[in-house]
This record gives structure tokens, sequence and C-alpha cells, in this order.
């Protein structure tokens, strides 16, 4: 097993060079530093975390805290995933994803316990989270990609849910809709205080209200059964609807499904769009769905370094929001002719 003290005398530097290079502990010539990480490259070197964080009380290993969705991990979850992973190692730090099991609360208490990691990022956060409860009685590090109800000076990197909700409506209503309906994410989700369902459901009525059009929410499905159901039962209380923003991918499949049944056609009858799912999501569609793509990567590297600044003290709490970008796709339309509100 290759040692150390190979990798500095393949790069002719003394153990404590080497060390220093590798693991950042003090500055080295850049010079320097690419000749031993290129020696370590070349004889497959890997630093022992463990023996690193026992010596500097760091073991440079953040945790990802990210309760498994239901549908299992897409291409949007794993965004936020990667871009947090990427800014760890930018900076010197490992990403360890955690899956949450049955009992969160647990799951914390053995991953902080264990002194493996120097801190943890939230994700899925609820409006009344038990885990940012348990870290900060427990004086962890951590950060959020989302937010509590008040998460006064907790480090966060969140969507601009209002932002986003005004840039949809703004969409629907320049194309002449209107009334709009929102699909939110299923009844179980919204009830347990998900951060996203409650804000968009929120937002997405308030800037509708300003904009001046017709807005009809309170259906929650959670899949393309429920999708169809929901979409039956909306246009059976509101056949004047021209315009859906849904929130669930698999309840917008079944909502195409509905759709075709009646003999309608996407946009031609109902302009449709996700909300955040990414591009690619959208693109398996067809049509290929408008969304509101969110900011995953940005959010995911934003928390990665808030926290990993908060760890070496860098700087004072922050918080940002970031909407959501508008993908235009082939769902959208101006309403078919003849409708009112």
């Amino acid at each position: 097993m290759t040692s150390l003290r190979d990798v500095a005398e393949r790069a002719q530097v003394a153990v404590s060079t080497a060390s220093a290079a590798l693991n950042g502990t003090r500055p080295v010539a850049a010079a320097t530093r690419r000749r031993v990480e290129r020696a370590a490259e070349e004889l497959g070197y890997r630093p022992n975390l463990l023996a690193r964080g026992l010596q500097s009380k760091r073991t440079r290993i953040l945790a990802l805290l990210f309760p498994a969705p239901r549908g299992g991990f897409g291409p949007t979850e794993m965004q936020f995933a990667t871009g947090a992973a990427e800014a760890a190692r930018e900076l010197g730090y490992h990403l360890l994803l955690s899956p949450e099991n049955a009992d969160p609360i647990e799951e914390l208490r053995h991953l902080t316990g264990l002194g493996l990691v120097d801190g943890v990022l939230l994700i899925e956060v609820r409006l009344d989270d038990e885990r940012a409860e348990f870290l900060a009685a427990a004086g962890v590090p951590f950060g959020m990609i989302g937010r509590t109800r008040d998460p006064g000076p907790i480090d966060h990197a969140d969507i601009d849910f209002a932002a986003t909700a005004r840039d949809a409506v703004a969409h629907v209503a320049g194309l002449g809709h209107r009334k709009l309906a929102f699909f939110n994410l299923s009844a179980d989700v919204y009830a347990a205080g998900y951060g996203p369902a409650i804000r968009a459901g929120a937002e997405f009525a308030a800037a509708a209200r300003q904009a001046g059009i017709a807005y009809v929410d309170d259906f929650h499905p959670g899949s393309p059964e429920e999708g169809a159901e929901a979409f039956d039962r909306l246009l059976a209380g509101h056949p004047d609807v021209t315009a859906l923003a849904v929130m669930d991918d698999h309840a917008a499949v079944g909502v195409i499904a509905a759709v075709a049944r009646r003999g309608w056609r996407i946009p031609g009858d109902l302009t449709l769009m996700l909300v955040l799912s990414s591009a690619r999501v959208a693109e398996m569609f067809h049509p290929r769905l408008t969304t509101l793509e969110p900011p995953s990567t940005e959010l995911g590297r934003l928390g990665a370094r808030m926290l990993i600044d908060r760890l070496q003290g860098n700087a004072p709490p922050r918080q940002r929001l970031v909407p959501c970008r508008l993908v235009v796709g082939d769902s959208s339309a101006p309403p078919r002719e003849g409708v009112t509100s």
C-alpha cells in the first residue's frame, strides 16, 4: 500500500511538505503542490482520512442528509448532490450522501456521534424540521439547501418561490390565459410541512392574484392515476381552465393521459407546465413540456460552500434565494378560441 513517504520520495520533497500539499494544512508553492499531486496520482496514493482527522480534529468530510424520494433519485434530485460534491471537492472536502432511514434523528445521532463528519447539509427541508433542531441543540455545524419556517442566522440556499411563481404566471398571462390551475405535491407531503410544497402553493396564489387572473388550487396528486383523476375533477368544476402547472412529474403523466382521453391536445386545448423539474425531465414528455427548472446545481454548490466557509470561520451567516429558470417547451400556447374566464 502506497504511503505518504513514497509520494514524498517520488516528488523529491520532505514528508511534511507532501502532507501539507495534499492536506492544505499550510501554504505550499504551486509548482511543488502540482509535483506532489502528480506523484500521488502516479502512485495511486489515497490519504487515510481517519488518521488525518485524529491529527487535525477535522476529517474534511461533509454529510448530505437526503431523504430518498418516493420515486427514487432522479435527474433533478441528483443535481443537488453533484453540485454540492463538486464544490466540496474544489475546496478540499469530501461529500458523503446519506439517504435517511425511517428515523432521521437516529441517523444524525449515529453520523455525528462517530466523529466522521465535520458538518451536515440538510435537504428536503420542512418548515418545522426536527433535524435542524437536533443539530442546533447538539452544536453540530450545518447548513440547509432549503429553509425552515424561521431559519434565523442558519446558512441556507433555497429557491426564490415568489419570483418563480411570478415568472410562471406572467408566462401564461402573456399568452392570454385568464384562468390557471395548480397541482401541488401529494397530500401527505404537503401535510408534513415540506417547504417547497407550502411555499410554492402560497406564492402561486399570490402571483395570480397580483396579475389579476383567476386561480384554482387545492389539488394534491402524487401519481399518474391521481393526476388523471385530479384533472377530471378540475374540469368538472372549472371547465374554463386553460393553463395548468403541476409540481409532481408522475402526476403530469396522468394529466397528459386524461387530456388525450378527452380528445384534447397539448397545447391546443391546454397549456401545461412543470414546476421544479429539470429541462432534462421535461424533454422526456411528449410534447416537450414547459418547465420552471430549479437551480439545483447552483443551490448544491452554494450550500456546500456556505457550510465550508462556516467551518473555516471565513464568513458571517449567508442566505441566498435563487429563482427557477423558465424553460419554454412545446406545451405552451395561447388559449383555444371561444374560452372565457
